[in-house]
């Protein structure tokens, strides 16, 4: 499966970015890392242009708390993105938050699978758990 990941906005976190970049490749899919700094246009677009399964977006200094809410508008101006899987994985929010609270938030944004604070591999197992139920 391609996957498309990236650290979006203003958060230059490379060496997350790299290891998700890595685990990713060790677990078999075909990864398409646009770096940090990345804005959700061009992820979409990436999507598009890479006929991509997932797009894994990242944050850890919960700037993607602003950026999430245009996640789902900005998925309806793409055409074919409907069986897309979208995942968010990273520190989702700016100073104190609980899972409880913004796991809700977040697949109301659009996002499939929301894993703030959790681990990298426990992240990578729910996708593969997601992409079997999926394909079931």
């Amino acid at each position: 499966m391609k996957v498309v990941t990236g650290v979006i906005g203003n958060d230059i976190h490379v060496v997350a970015n790299r290891l998700i970049d890595l685990s990713l490749k060790a677990r078999g899919y075909e990864v398409f890392n646009l770096g940090v700094n990345t804005y959700l246009e061009e992820f979409f677009d990436a999507v598009i242009e890479t006929d991509a399964d997932i797009l894994l977006i990242s944050s850890l200094n919960g700037e993607a708390e602003g950026w999430g809410r245009e996640v789902k508008a900005l998925k309806a101006e793409y055409k074919g993105l409907d069986k897309l899987i979208m995942m968010i994985g990273g520190n989702l929010t700016v100073g104190a938050g609980k899972a409880e609270d913004i796991i809700p938030k977040y697949k109301s944004y659009g996002f499939d699978l929301v894993c703030h604070q959790i681990d990298l591999n426990t992240g990578l197992d729910m996708l593969a758990d997601y992409i079997k139920e999926k394909s079931a």
